[in-house]
């Protein structure tokens, strides 16, 4: 008996530490480039100073580290667009160029860089727009680019449009709904303003699958369905209950991440999580294995959660 419980102390000394070493990223991101990940995301931890989005690397997904260029930041406050409110961080490559669409007070910005670790820099200006919006996904698809982003009016509320081939505007008359919170699981403590945000798409045998959180971050129920849809556009077929969830891997608060594959092609969800069952911030960063059968998006079985450790 006092051999099992050393072994349990132990074990959850290590889980500890391992949480202690956390990058603490919430809204993150994985971009794979020439065999290296870069993770980005919204800054938690309080004992690091500026403002913006850092970038850790990995060639294992297992070990990450800071570069120490920019003190680890990818974008700093001051190379673009934004004061506060830096979330939600999506990098691509186009045009044999590095791309970053993010969030700044409240409005999105898109930052270019030659390298995925940064400096990302813009003009200093944001997407035109007449409402506050935020969590932007660039996606493209048979010669066209779509911005899913969310929209703050009369809640959080997906919406998708086509881009200008610049990325500079979104085309005039190209603007739809996607998503809104309608389901039970959406909406489990029955607020006034729903939420439903954190787009993610990807397309496999011409499906379109659209990921996105439900419920505040703060809700405990914070947790991921995948929509479905024959067209970009939508309409979206949307799931009676998530495939991510505080009851299917108990944690609090799993969500708004994004899809990503290792380097075999195996399919993996990076996303967040409360720090603990009493506390929201600062969010733990992790990864889960998941695969798609058929058209049904779910955890790889017998998969947990990997915390990022750094």
């Amino acid at each position: 008996m006092k051999n099992y419980i050393t072994v349990c102390f132990l074990l959850c000394c290590a889980w500890l530490s391992a949480q202690d070493k956390n990058p603490l990223l919430a809204d993150p991101t994985i971009f794979e480039n020439e065999g290296t990940y870069y993770l980005y995301g919204t800054k938690g931890a309080k004992d690091v100073d500026g403002e913006g989005f850092q970038v850790y690397t990995s060639t294992d997904l297992k070990n990450w580290k800071k570069p120490a260029a920019n003190n680890g930041f990818a974008f700093k406050k001051g190379d673009g667009y934004g004061t506060t409110g830096f979330w939600a961080p999506q990098v691509f490559k186009y045009n044999n160029k590095f791309y970053m669409a993010y969030t700044a007070n409240e409005q999105i910005a898109i930052a270019s860089s030659d390298s995925p670790a940064g400096p990302f820099k813009n003009d200093g200006k944001p997407l035109a727009a007449d409402v506050r919006q935020i969590d932007p996904f660039i996606f493209f698809d048979n010669g066209k680019i779509y911005l899913y982003h969310v929209r703050l009016e009369n809640g959080n509320r997906i919406f998708v449009a086509e881009m200008e081939n610049d990325l500079s505007a979104i085309k005039p008359g190209t603007l739809k709904e996607c998503i809104t919170a309608t389901k039970p699981w959406e909406d489990t403590e029955k607020v006034k303003w729903t939420v439903t945000e954190g787009p993610t798409v990807f397309k496999k045998d011409n499906l379109y699958y659209l990921l996105y959180s439900a419920n505040d971050f703060r809700n405990k129920d914070y947790a991921v369905g995948c929509a479905t849809s024959k067209s970009p556009h939508g309409p979206w077929e949307k799931p009676d209950s998530p495939f991510i969830s505080q009851s299917l891997l108990k944690y609090p608060g799993t969500g708004h991440g994004d899809v990503f594959y290792d380097k075999k092609g195996s399919m993996y969800y990076v996303f967040h999580t409360h720090f603990s069952e009493s506390e929201v911030a600062p969010r733990k960063t992790a990864i889960i294995p998941i695969t798609l059968k058929g058209k049904q998006l779910s955890i790889a079985k017998g998969k947990n959660i990997i915390w990022l450790v750094l």
